[in-house]
């Protein structure tokens, strides 16, 4: 089911990194009949809102890039927030892309959906297998309640809804927020601050205080600390977040192993998939179509269900595990990653990793032979990757 380039395309999320990566991405392509709208504008956790969104805009196909995320920290601490706000997203744009004809959806889950101890590299098929990882428990069965959505409209109704799995991202407009951000961003930036300390770097710890302020809680109560504060609240902010003068302390042992995609490659993934990926070229079964499509009236998806599809056509046998991992297929451990962080910022301090705080998963590798089969590969590996960050990371303070 071909998009052309005059297609109304609904990029949810594209401020964010996923978003706003795919969203450009889209543009260099000459899709450039794109809509979105920010999260003052859209509510996407208020089904009403996101109704009249649709009614108004009649997209021909929606990127679903939008959602509530962070690290082991954010998820330990918001744990009813991730579940709630993740599956009322989902819920109400997924509905009303249904409602409303879109031909295409592309879902951007996690590869936070796979089991603690799957087997490595983790295949689409170890989904469910086995308990997932606590500390990401809520947010993971979000994503698969959201990948099964996809696969459910599409077993039930005939739809085009594609779900992919990305590994942890990295890149452009990434969140550096210490609170809420991914283990890259939240290094960089601690190691970016302790480098400042040490070179009694006021203004720019002002300058990156003010762009990202903190937030500390003491004896039950937060407190926000800018670049408007005296130096000791700021060292004490810091501080509270493992960041010292020439040193920085990193939450577990650096011993798991990551993958790591660069955002603008991940991109360029879910970008091929949109355009050039149908449903029944992940199933994989050339009937299909005429099965789930022939008895639809004058070309219009049976919305009805007249044909009696019920979700399941013995014929076909079980169809799950529908949704494309996206990543690199390589790994590396916390500490090496730290390591190259180091070398990017030019930090001289030490390093030293709080054992008594959770690692979260040993190892996260993803099986990607089915996006390799569907035409894709990355680019940019990480070494590369962590000085491009970096480079931003300084560029955008600057703005």
């Amino acid at each position: 089911m071909s998009l052309d380039k005059n297609s109304k395309i609904y990029v949810a999320g594209h401020h964010g990194l996923v978003g706003s990566a795919i969203w450009a991405n889209l543009g260099q392509r000459g899709y450039n009949n794109l809509v979105g709208r920010s999260h003052k504008e859209l509510d996407l956790t208020d089904q009403a809102a996101v109704r009249h969104f649709f009614d108004q805009e009649r997209p021909d196909a929606v990127v679903l890039a939008a959602a509530f995320v962070g690290g082991i920290m954010a998820n330990s601490l918001y744990r009813a927030d991730f579940i709630m706000q993740n599956m009322q997203m989902q819920c109400n744009v997924i509905s009303n892309a249904f409602s409303h004809g879109v031909k295409k959806l592309l879902f951007l889950g996690s590869t936070c959906i796979y089991p603690k101890n799957a087997p490595q590299p983790m295949k689409e098929e170890a989904l469910l297998t086995s308990p997932l990882e606590y500390t990401n428990e809520e947010y993971a069965i979000a994503k698969i309640a959201g990948l099964k959505m996809c696969e459910s409209y599409n077993l039930q109704y005939g739809t085009n809804y594609i779900a992919v799995m990305p590994t942890n991202l990295y890149g452009p407009n990434d969140n550096f927020h210490l609170e809420n951000s991914h283990v890259m961003p939240a290094m960089m930036r601690k190691i970016y601050l302790a480098k400042l300390i040490h070179d009694e770097n006021w203004k720019a710890i002002q300058t990156d205080m003010n762009k990202r302020p903190v937030q500390i809680t003491a004896k039950g109560k937060k407190t926000r600390i800018d670049g408007s504060a005296s130096k000791q609240e700021m060292l004490d902010a810091l501080a509270y977040y493992g960041i010292h003068n020439n040193k920085v302390v990193l939450w577990g042992t650096g011993r798991p192993l990551r993958e790591f995609l660069w955002s603008e490659d991940m991109a360029d993934a879910s970008v091929h998939i949109l355009l050039n990926v149908d449903f029944k070229d992940i199933v994989g079964i050339e009937k299909y179509s005429s099965v789930f499509y022939g008895t639809s009236v004058n070309g219009a998806v049976d919305r009805d269900n007249s044909a009696g599809r019920g979700g399941a056509i013995p014929s076909l046998g079980e169809i799950r595990n529908c949704h494309i991992n996206i990543g690199t297929g390589k790994e590396l451990t916390i500490r090496e990653l730290a390591e190259l962080v180091v070398k990017a910022v030019g930090f001289k301090g030490t390093l030293e990793f709080d054992e008594s705080k959770p690692d979260g998963t040993m190892r996260k590798l993803i099986d990607v032979s089915k996006l390799h089969s569907l035409g894709w590969k990355h680019k940019v590996e990480i070494e590369e990757g962590v000085q491009k960050l970096f480079a931003w990371y300084r560029e955008n303070l600057r703005q």
